[in-house]
C-alpha cells in the first residue's frame, strides 16, 4: 500500500517533523516547521540555508567564503573542507579531513569528526558525528549521536524513488536520494547502516552493526535483525 504525504491516514504515524524534534533547537526551526514530515525539506534545503545565513548576526559569524557561515566559536581544523552554502553554529568542532560538501546547517556545539561526509543535511544542535560517518540528505535531531563508521544510505541500488516503510504501508518521499530522520536523543551504534528513508524515534537506540530499515518507534531498542524492544526509558 503507498500512501501520498498529503494523505490523513499516516496522522496516526509517529513520523511528523513535530513528533521527532524539539525545534527550539536549531537555526532551521522555521523552515522545518513548515514542514509535515521531515524529508520534505530535503527539496530547497539550499535556498533555505543561504536565506538562513544572510539572516545571521555579524558580529557573531564570520563569512568566510561565498555563503559559508562560521560561528566565531567555532574550532575548524585546517585539513577540513567546507562546501557553499553551509552554516555552523557556536562551539562546534569539525575535525581533521571533514567533508562538508554542500547544502550543511550544522548546530551548535556539534563535533564532526575526521574523514566524516555531510551533504544537504541538517544537524541540530550537540549532534555527533565524530568518526568515518557518512550524513546525506537526512536530518539529525538534537543529542542524537553517530557510533564510528555508522551511515545513512541515502540512494536505492535501484535508483527507484524512496519510501518510507511503517508497518506494512508504503509512504512515498517523492524524492531518489532520501538518508534518516534521527528523532532528538537518538543513539545509532558503531558500523549501523541507515537505509534510505529510516525514521528513528526520539530516545531511540541502534545496536551496532544493525542495518536497519523503515521507522524504529520511539524509546525503543533496534537490535541486529531489526529486532526491536519498545519502552526503552531514558536517564535524565
Amino acid at each position: 500500500m503507498s500512501l501520498k504525504t498529503d494523505s490523513p491516514e499516516k496522522g496516526r504515524i509517529k513520523i511528523k517533523t513535530a513528533d521527532l524534534f524539539d525545534l527550539s533547537h536549531t537555526l532551521a526551526a522555521a523552515y522545518l516547521a513548515r514542514s509535515v514530515y521531515p524529508w520534505e525539506v530535503l527539496k530547497d534545503i539550499k535556498d533555505a540555508i543561504i536565506s538562513i545565513g544572510n539572516s545571521l548576526p555579524k558580529d557573531e559569524y564570520d563569512n568566510i567564503s561565498e555563503n559559508v557561515w562560521v560561528h566565531k566559536t567555532a574550532k575548524i581544523a585546517p585539513t577540513a573542507f567546507i562546501g557553499s552554502p553551509t552554516i555552523i553554529g557556536a562551539e562546534t568542532e569539525v575535525r581533521h579531513c571533514a567533508f562538508i560538501r554542500e547544502s550543511a546547517l550544522i548546530g551548535s556545539r556539534c563535533v564532526i569528526g575526521n574523514s566524516v561526509e555531510i551533504k544537504n543535511a541538517i544537524l541540530f544542535d550537540n549532534v555527533e558525528a565524530p568518526h568515518f560517518n557518512y550524513v546525506g540528505d537526512s536530518v539529525l535531531g538534537y543529542r542524537s549521536h553517530m557510533g564510528a563508521g555508522a551511515v545513512t544510505s541515502n540512494v536505492k541500488s535501484d535508483k527507484t524513488p524512496v519510501v518510507v516503510k511503517c508497518g506494512g504501508i508504503n509512504i512515498e518521499t517523492g524524492s531518489i536520494k532520501c538518508g534518516a530522520f534521527l528523532g532528538d536523543y537518538a543513539e545509532v551504534g558503531c558500523n549501523c547502516v541507515l537505509n534510505p528513508g529510516t525514521v528513528i524515534g526520539r530516545n531511540t537506540i541502534v545496536y551496532p552493526t544493525a542495518c536497519v530499515r523503515g521507522v524504529i518507534p520511539e524509546n525503543s531498542i533496534c537490535k541486529t535483525g531489526s529486532v526491536t524492544v519498545e519502552e526503552r526509558v531514558r536517564d535524565k
